[in-house]
């Protein structure tokens, strides 16, 4: 036994006085000295049974001392120090193995194999599809060997695989190790952003506040009533209100919902507000009025294209003469989506001509709309297929009697060629009766959120504001 103290030792049998006069004397030496002893009276003998008798009266006397706390030992051991234990943090470098990451972070591959394999078994990780930049925290205690002063042993891992929630390994009481997912606690909070276009809506909206996502989602609201690529001007103004997730520190982690947008400017003045019907529970975005944005047709089916061609009369430039050009051209990179610019059937996917790759869609009240020079088709595309406007129909390309990647777009109307851009489309839903009124009743609840400051802001959540809690500002 290591450091422990038996009552029954050899060194103790000697009489009942000497085991009482020895044990309070190592439990004096153990606590730091209570009572003070001469070394000749914890090892005498009493020679006679007075003498006996009386020190069994003075021990008492003697183990007397303060009231203090006392600490009681089972062994030397406890006086050690805990084991110290730490972090060491790295990244996955482009073309590294997880194992190649633990060997730099000093874990054995013993260890690391087989935290790994328990991220692998539970299928939380695959790792032949990580990727550069996956932050991992290997927790790691002393554990210094005669080979390898500088050993650790491994107690845990932790994984940034998701803005959302990290992967944790810990070791379990046996010596090997479990995995879970440990999920961010995340908290809606509703923003404001508004400025002026100076250069282009994009970095006006980032400079403002907005991210990515936002000027994405804004794009696709206003895509029935303004080319983005022509119709901005220097001076338009524009508001978005939505929603954004943070972590309980406050971090950003994600963007939600745009909830409200406004455009003042050439091509447009409308304000729009989000909005679920009770009667589809379809989520689309209305004007006051309760007129839907979404309209019949879009009016460009395709993101981040520059216009390079309008619809008119042109010198064609392969064949050289001049004829009504029926379409209108996008200029985009190879393998940019084309969305359905509309509700429809498909017509015809396949190779037509000088139109190489080519979407036909037929749309309600004697409209269709084609996409040709296509790269390729979208999942499942074929002749008879039903879409929902905005599903991705195929990719921009070069096939056919094309100079370059583009789109060309067209619209028809009774197997007549018309221009889209000037197209006055078909309205979308109109809110009636009920459901107008519980529009208003959101509309109204928004206004409220845009009117409590009118300079950008960080505000209670939407849902904590319909519970009536007052918003704080900073």
């Amino acid at each position: 036994m290591v450091g422990v103290f038996d009552p029954k030792s050899e060194t103790t049998k000697t009489s009942g006085s000497g085991r009482l006069k020895l044990s309070i004397g190592v439990l004096a030496i153990a606590i730091g000295g209570i009572g003070v002893m001469s070394w000749s009276a914890l090892t005498s003998s009493p020679s006679t049974e007075a003498d006996v008798y009386l020190a069994s009266l003075e021990a008492p006397q003697i183990s007397e001392a303060p009231e203090e706390p006392q600490l009681i030992l089972t062994s030397f051991q406890e006086l050690e120090p805990l084991p110290q234990i730490y972090e060491r943090t790295d990244e996955l470098q482009p073309r590294d193995t997880l194992t190649d990451l633990m060997d730099r972070l000093g874990v054995s591959r013993s260890e690391a194999n087989s935290a790994l394999y328990s991220l692998y078994d539970e299928e939380f990780i695959d790792p032949r599809r990580v990727r550069p930049g996956l932050e991992v925290t290997a927790h790691v205690e002393a554990s210094p060997t005669e080979e390898d002063p500088d050993a650790v042993r491994l107690i845990g891992l932790t994984l940034k695989h998701a803005s959302e929630a990290s992967l944790v390994v810990s070791r379990t009481s046996d010596g090997g190790f479990t995995a879970h997912e440990l999920h961010t606690r995340l908290m809606p909070v509703t923003r404001r952003v508004s400025g002026t276009v100076q250069t282009s809506l994009y970095e006006a909206a980032l400079d403002a506040g907005a991210h990515d996502a936002q000027v994405f989602d804004f794009a696709q609201i206003y895509a029935y009533d303004v080319d983005f690529q022509r119709e901005m001007r220097v001076g338009d103004e524009f508001e978005i209100v939505f929603e954004e997730y943070v972590d309980e520190r406050g971090n950003y982690i994600r963007s939600g919902d745009i909830l409200f947008a406004a455009l003042d400017g050439y091509a447009t003045d409308r304000e729009f507000y989000r909005f679920t019907p009770s009667d589809d529970g379809i989520t689309d975005y209305f004007d006051a009025e309760g007129e839907a944005a979404r309209k019949f047709l879009m009016k460009t089916p395709i993101n981040g294209a520059r216009l390079s061609s309008n619809f008119g009369y042109r010198t064609h430039p392969i064949s050289g003469y001049t004829r009504l050009h029926k379409g209108t051209d996008f200029a985009a990179p190879t393998g940019t989506p084309v969305m359905a610019a509309g509700n429809g059937t498909i017509e015809r996917a396949s190779r037509f001509g000088t139109y190489g790759n080519y979407v036909r869609i037929r749309h309600a009240n004697g409209y269709q709309t084609a996409y040709a020079h296509l790269n390729g088709y979208g999942p499942g595309i074929r002749s008879g297929v039903r879409v929902q406007q905005g599903d991705i129909i195929g990719y921009v390309g070069s096939t056919g009697a094309s100079t370059g990647p583009h789109l060309h777009y067209e619209v028809l109307e009774n197997g007549n060629h018309i221009n889209a851009m000037s197209l006055d489309l078909p309205t979308g839903r109109q809110l009636e009766g009920p459901l107008l009124e519980e529009f208003n009743e959101a509309r109204a609840e928004i206004d409220r959120i845009r009117g409590v400051n009118e300079t950008e802001t960080l505000f209670a959540s939407s849902s904590q504001l319909e519970e009536g809690e007052e918003s704080t500002f900073e």
